[in-house]
C-alpha cells in the first residue's frame, strides 16, 4: 500500500512539474514582446562571476510613484506598497516606459500592465539577474534592454539581453 501511495504522489509530482514547464513555454512561444531598459550602472560592478546583476530603469519609477511611510526607527522612507501592476506605454520599438500604477484605468492601444513585486524594499520585475555561460561577460557589458515575453496576466518571462539598438547579445561560439 505504501509502494502504492508513493508512486501516486511521484506521478502527480511529476504532472505537475511537467504542467508548470507547458505553461512556462506556452508563455515563451505566445507572449508578447516587450523590452524594459536597464538602469545605468557601473559595468564594473555589473558582471558578478557567471551571471549579471540586474536593474531596471522601470523599477525605480514605479518605485518613486508607490505610497510611502516614514520608518522612525531608521528615518528614512519605506515603500508601503506590496505586488501590483503598472500601466506602460509601448512604442513601435516596444519599448515600455511608465505611464502610472493606477490599474483600474482603461488601457489604451499602446499600453499594457505589467506584474511587479516589491521585495524587502525593492521593485523588481520577473528576476533580478541573467544568467550566461561562465567567460562571456565581455559579450554582455553593452546590454542596454530586456526581452521579455509578457503573458495575459501580466507575468514576465526574460529571454534574451540586447544593446542600444536592441541588436541582440550572444556569445559566439570559437570553435579549434
Amino acid at each position: 500500500m505504501r509502494a502504492k501511495l508513493a508512486m501516486l504522489a511521484l506521478i502527480l509530482s511529476l504532472g505537475l512539474v511537467n504542467w508548470s514547464i507547458m505553461g512556462k513555454e506556452q508563455h515563451l512561444a505566445e507572449g508578447n514582446i516587450v523590452y524594459l531598459q536597464l538602469a545605468p550602472v557601473d559595468p564594473r560592478s555589473l558582471m558578478q562571476g557567471d551571471y549579471m546583476a540586474l536593474r531596471f530603469q522601470l523599477a525605480t519609477q514605479v518605485y518613486d510613484a508607490l505610497p510611502k511611510t516614514e520608518h522612525s526607527s531608521r528615518w528614512r522612507q519605506q515603500v508601503n506598497a506590496k505586488d501590483g501592476y503598472v500601466v506602460v506605454h509601448l512604442d513601435k520599438r516596444k519599448i515600455a516606459t511608465f505611464k502610472s500604477i493606477d490599474a483600474t484605468q482603461a488601457l489604451g492601444k499602446d499600453e499594457m500592465l505589467l506584474r511587479f513585486r516589491v521585495r524587502n524594499g525593492v521593485v523588481k520585475f520577473a528576476t533580478n539577474a541573467y544568467f550566461f555561460q561562465e567567460g562571456h561577460a565581455q559579450y554582455y557589458e553593452q546590454a542596454r534592454f530586456g526581452e521579455f515575453r509578457i503573458d495575459d496576466e501580466g507575468e514576465l518571462l526574460l529571454v534574451a539581453m540586447f544593446d542600444k539598438d536592441l541588436k541582440p547579445l550572444k556569445a559566439t561560439v570559437v570553435k579549434d
